[in-house]
C-alpha cells in the first residue's frame, strides 16, 4: 500500500484489487476512487465481497494483488453495520463517544447537535432506539473530523421514514464538511437521492455510474430483477416533508 494517492484530488483509490479465500475468488480486478465531498455507494447481494473490499480499504486486510493509494494523513471514520449493547453495561452516550479518544465535552455536544440527538447525551446506550443508535454510531465516526467516512449499512434496523432522514443527513454532512463517503448497502432504492456514484459489486464490478443509470443496467437487473428497478421509481418522488426519529412529520416544505 502506498500512503499518497497518485491522483492529487482523490482521498483514496484502489487499482486492480484481487482477493481469494481458500482458492475461491472473492474480489476480481476492483477499481475504486473517492473524491472529497463525493458519496459512493457499494451495492450487491450477500457474499458479493462488499465487506472484504471495505476491510482492504481500511487496511485491516491485505489484498492478494493490486494497490491502494491514500491521501497523506487521511483520517477515516468508520460506522459498523450494527453493534450489540449489553443491557447491564452502565455506559451512557456521552461516555461512549469519549471512548473514540475525543474527551472534550464541547466537541461531543457539537457532534450530537449536528445529528439532532443532543437530548441523548446522558441516556444509557442500552436504552436508545434502533434509529437513535445508528445516529450515535455515526456521531462516533465523526468525532475525529474524518476526511473519509465509511458507513456499513448505516440504515440497518431503521424504518423507512427514518432511513430517508438519515440518508439526507449523511448527504448534508458530506456537502458541508467536504468529506468523502463510502456507503455499503443491499438496496439501491434506499440510497438513490443521497449518492453520486453507485458501484454494483458481485466479486467483480458488474456496473457503475449514476444511480438512475445503474438501475437500468442489464447487469443490475440480472442481480436484483426488474422489480428492483420498478421499486426505485417509487422512492425518487419529491419528498415535500421531513420526519423526526419516530417517523412523525415535523415540517412541510409546502407550508
Amino acid at each position: 500500500m502506498q500512503s499518497t494517492s497518485p491522483n492529487n484530488s482523490a482521498l483514496i483509490s484502489a487499482r486492480s484489487i484481487f482477493k481469494s479465500f481458500a482458492g475461491r475468488r472473492v474480489l476480481e480486478d476492483i477499481k475504486l476512487s473517492i473524491e472529497p465531498g463525493q458519496i459512493v455507494t457499494l451495492i450487491g447481494p450477500n457474499g458479493a465481497g462488499k465487506t472484504t473490499l471495505v476491510r482492504i480499504v481500511l487496511g485491516l486486510l491485505q489484498a492478494d494483488s493490486g494497490e491502494i493509494f491514500r491521501q497523506a494523513s487521511l483520517q477515516i471514520g468508520y460506522m459498523p453495520q450494527k453493534m450489540q449493547v449489553e443491557s447491564t453495561m452502565p455506559l451512557n452516550v456521552f461516555r461512549f463517544l469519549q471512548l473514540s479518544g475525543v474527551h472534550d465535552e464541547a466537541t461531543v455536544e457539537k457532534t450530537l447537535t449536528l445529528l439532532h440527538i443532543l437530548h441523548l447525551k446522558r441516556r444509557q446506550l442500552a436504552a436508545v432506539s434502533g434509529g437513535e443508535l445508528q445516529r450515535v454510531l455515526l456521531a462516533r465516526a465523526l468525532m475525529r473530523k474524518p476526511g473519509l467516512l465509511i458507513l456499513d449499512e448505516p440504515a440497518q434496523g431503521v424504518d423507512l421514514a427514518g432511513q430517508a432522514e438519515l440518508y439526507a443527513l449523511i448527504s448534508e454532512i458530506s456537502s458541508t464538511q467536504g468529506c468523502g463517503v463510502l456507503m455499503i448497502s443491499h438496496d439501491l432504492h434506499l440510497v438513490m437521492s443521497a449518492t453520486d456514484e453507485v458501484i454494483c459489486l458481485n466479486q467483480h464490478i458488474c456496473c457503475h455510474g449514476k444511480p438512475e443509470h445503474v438501475s437500468n443496467d442489464p447487469a443490475y437487473l440480472d442481480l436484483f430483477g426488474a422489480r428492483a428497478s420498478q421499486d426505485i421509481a417509487v422512492y425518487t418522488h419529491h419528498h415535500n416533508h421531513e420526519h423526526d426519529l419516530t417517523g412523525k412529520v415535523t415540517h412541510s416544505h409546502d407550508d
